[in-house]
């Protein structure tokens, strides 16, 4: 069997830093999850996208009479969310189709919902809290119309990525919940210690890509099929 190699994120050769994960959608998912996981690691690349707009607009809302503070939370949201949201909930995600993983799914509801709220926060826009959403956006369009335009970008950006991850959350919830997964089985997994046992969890998905390629080993029910053009 050829071994892994990391390969995200993707450094060129010379970076000292090497990458942390290795990442093979097509290798490691389940064919009929190619299409959500790919959407939702789109979803978690816009969302570092708005938040380096929101940097920008954040430097407009400064210029435009703004303060300096909505600039440095801005720099330190856009340095400590792009790579925490990844971490935190794309790979439990990615795991959890990957291994067929209820306590990694259980942790993807937690902390994405957790993302949700925040990004509904950053898409109303509260002064001084870094983030140029509607609040800020109108109230410079008042006094600055070429700051708010800037502004206007990131307000548009962060409600639109809020309004996909509630979309992502509701349908990865209703395939959840409709492979047969449960909170019990999540405790069971944490009690028994299967979530961090590496070589358990790749000889269960070696076993069954073995046979018939890869799919949800454990589900006792079949998983809901979701047409690609049923809109999410």
């Amino acid at each position: 069997m050829t071994e892994k190699v990391n390969n995200f994120p993707p450094l060129p050769q010379f970076f000292r830093l090497k990458p942390c994960f290795y990442q093979n959608v097509e290798e490691e998912i389940p064919p009929q999850h190619h299409q959500l996981v790919h959407r939702v690691y789109k979803l978690w690349m816009l969302y570092a996208i708005t938040l380096c707009v929101n940097m920008v607009s954040c430097i407009a809302w400064w210029a435009g009479g703004g303060g300096a503070t909505n600039f440095g939370l801005a720099l330190l949201w856009l340095i400590l969310f792009s790579p925490c949201s990844y971490t935190c909930w794309f790979r439990p995600l990615y795991k959890a189709f990957r291994a067929d993983s209820s306590f990694n799914f259980m942790m993807f509801f937690f902390i994405f919902f957790l993302q949700c709220v925040l990004a509904l926060i950053q898409a109303v826009g509260i002064p001084g809290w870094g983030a140029s959403g509607w609040l800020a956006t109108v109230n410079m369009l008042g006094s600055n119309v070429g700051s708010g335009v800037v502004m206007l970008f990131s307000a548009l950006l962060f409600t639109v990525v809020t309004v996909l991850m509630g979309l992502v959350l509701i349908r990865v919830h209703r395939l959840y919940r409709g492979g047969g997964g449960s909170m019990a089985r999540a405790q069971e997994e944490w009690t028994s210690g299967v979530w961090k046992s590496a070589a358990v969890r790749e000889a269960g998905f070696n076993a069954v890509t073995s046979e018939s390629g890869p799919s949800l080993p454990q589900y006792p029910t079949s998983v809901p099929s979701y047409p690609d053009n049923r809109p999410w």
